[in-house]
């Protein structure tokens, strides 16, 4: 996703930093007054969370907050982090990954991580001359091309697994 940078005096950004605190924040704001003055359909983020929290009660029967547990448990959460968590899903916020979600998302990123090594490696090898042939770097490539379509392919399905399970899918 493409970046904008821009330079404002610190008066207007502090100007700027207040209206925004009152509307999602900046990013968000920014990205409105863009999505506004092109005409383009409003984006799907919801507006980042302002004001401190409220205690909300609901009412539920005994076998409903026996379902509700064993659906949060089954997530990982407490049945207040998943009741939240669904809200929240439902007024468009970022879905809630379960703790074996993120220890996915963590093991990929460490994946990536080493991946990106490899090819710094092969990199620093080829410009310098070192490792004998081009084909050995090459098949470095092809192997690490692999890995990353593998990587690709499971990131896209936990992130698919969350979205999924909170939208009702």
């Amino acid at each position: 996703m493409p970046t904008l940078t821009l330079r404002v005096s610190d008066e207007l950004a502090l100007q700027f930093a207040a209206l925004a605190a009152t509307e999602g924040g900046k990013s968000a704001l920014i990205r409105r007054l863009l999505e506004g003055a092109v005409g383009a359909p409003e984006s799907k983020r919801a507006p980042v969370a302002a004001g401190s929290p409220q205690k909300v009660t609901v009412r539920f029967r005994e076998s409903e907050l026996r379902q509700l547990g064993e659906m949060a448990k089954a997530r990982g959460m407490t049945r207040t982090q998943w009741i939240t968590s669904l809200v929240r899903s439902r007024l468009g916020a970022p879905a809630q990954q379960s703790d074996g979600e993120r220890e996915a998302l963590r093991a990929i990123a460490r994946e990536l991580n080493r991946i990106g090594g490899n090819i710094n490696q092969i990199a620093r090898a080829a410009n310098a001359g070192d490792g004998g042939s081009a084909g050995g770097a090459k098949s470095g490539l092809d192997d690490a091309r692999a890995a990353l379509e593998a990587l690709q392919g499971e990131l896209k399905s936990v992130l698919e697994r969350t979205s999924t399970y909170w939208e009702g899918h």
